[in-house]
């Protein structure tokens, strides 16, 4: 089977600050050591891709050294952090931009879906963007109109074909967006993230039409999301982006498992770390996160079956009251799937209280199998206000108990969480 998308040491440089690609003066300078058959002056410069680091240069390499090749027909996964260069590398393939080192060979017409309504015109209507963007691809009008209908009914827009886009909800264009990028043919397919704006259905037949396009098309599909279960479900191979660098590629589910397991390094029992998904106001923060017995002892890993405390201790801005507090507790498992929660809500418990406090949580039994769980917190007041939202707080071992009462542990581990049951028989 030929290549279809060959990176050879692709790398990009972006200038940091308000100016982010670069001056006159630094053009200037690059282009007289290129006449002179000189390397670039900038090239061993700047610094890796960390955003939890501060700058110590003036630039900073969102991609380095990337070596890749995609074959024809493929469907590859991307997977990676916020911010580690996964939209870089698809604008890079797309032609959006270009690499500061290194070459690209792409081998067909590249539709790309990189960001809700890209390559549309918000003045013209879903019918005159559906044949520019089939113009763009190269297609002739005919081409164009013999896939109309199809395009139309996948979008599901027949009562807005003459309204301006502009005018469009984000999911309306994302499904406008998609099916023109997957109905006019292209070799290679380009989508990134964009299916988390749309709902659940559209999720659902976008995956399928990728996997169409892919196995009887023979076409090339480059997926990025954060959602590993459509990683797991659409791509075979995948490859892993951290901090600009390529760490891992290969069989979806051994990547995935190295991926999973390095978001896992985080406290068990400790302080939020700062590299936690956070939003909110921060009117009230979590700070510290710890697990507890009845004797206010504190653990490293949890039974399941016992009781157990969940303790957040949770600072407040200065002069701050608090009269009716909402906490949540909510664990995900290795897919990025919530398999429990609890709130303090349900038992209509609410907190009030000045400055900061620790809201404790007692579990009764705990029902979760044994495996190691990533923890979401959540603060909001009554009214609905997010006052600290943070995913992957904290980690959760949970070990094997005897949460039947037989006396048997290590139970198997497919059902995540665990169900007292009575059986009878007569």
């Amino acid at each position: 089977m030929s290549v279809a998308i060959k990176l050879e040491n692709i790398s990009k440089q972006y200038r940091l600050g308000q100016v982010g690609t670069g001056t006159i003066s630094h053009d200037l300078n690059r282009w007289w050591h290129r006449v002179r058959g000189k390397e670039d002056p900038y090239s061993q410069v700047g610094q890796i891709n960390r955003r939890d680091q501060a700058a110590e240069s003036e630039y900073v390499w969102a991609l380095k050294d990337i070596n890749l090749e995609v074959e024809q027909g493929e469907v590859l996964g991307i997977i990676g952090a916020n911010g580690a260069g996964k939209s870089t590398l698809l604008k890079l393939i797309s032609r959006i931009t270009s690499p500061t080192t290194g070459a690209i060979k792409a081998k067909g017409r590249i539709a790309s879906l990189l960001e809700v309504g890209t390559g549309m015109h918000p003045e013209m209507t879903a019918r005159e963007n559906i044949y520019l963007n089939g113009s763009i691809l190269g297609m002739r009008r005919h081409e164009i109109s013999r896939k109309l209908d199809e395009i139309i009914d996948f979008a599901g827009c027949q009562m807005y074909l003459d309204t301006p886009i502009k005018r469009f909800s984000s999911g309306m264009r994302v499904r406008l967006g998609f099916a023109v990028a997957a109905f006019l043919d292209p070799e290679i397919l380009i989508v990134d993230e964009v299916l988390a704006v749309g709902d659940a259905e559209f999720q659902k037949r976008a995956i399928g039409k990728m996997q169409e396009v892919s196995q009887g098309g023979g076409r090339t599909v480059l997926f990025v999301s954060h959602n590993m279960a459509s990683i797991r479900q659409l791509c075979p191979q995948c490859c892993w982006i951290h901090n600009g660098q390529l760490i891992d590629q290969g069989d979806t589910e051994e990547t995935l498992a190295n991926y999973i397991q390095s978001t896992l390094r985080l406290p068990t029992g400790a302080n939020v770390p700062s590299t936690a998904s956070r939003s909110g106001t921060g009117r009230l923060r979590i700070r510290r996160i710890r697990f507890e017995n009845a004797d206010g002892d504190t653990l490293t890993t949890v039974q399941n079956g016992t009781d157990v405390t969940i303790a957040m201790d949770c600072e407040a801005a200065a002069d701050e009251h608090f009269t009716s507090v909402v906490a949540s507790l909510a664990l995900l498992d290795d897919h990025d799937n919530y398999i429990w929660l609890v709130r303090s809500s349900f038992t209509r418990e609410y907190f009030s209280f000045t400055g900061s406090t620790t809201i404790r949580c007692h579990i009764h039994d705990l029902n979760v199998a044994q495996g190691t769980y990533r923890g979401v917190t959540f603060l909001s007041e009554r009214d609905n206000e997010i006052l600290d939202n943070v995913r992957n707080a904290f980690t959760l071992t949970v070990v094997s108990g005897d949460f039947f009462g037989t006396g048997d542990q290590g139970l198997p581990t497919r059902c995540k969480t665990l169900t007292r049951s009575t059986w009878t028989h007569s």
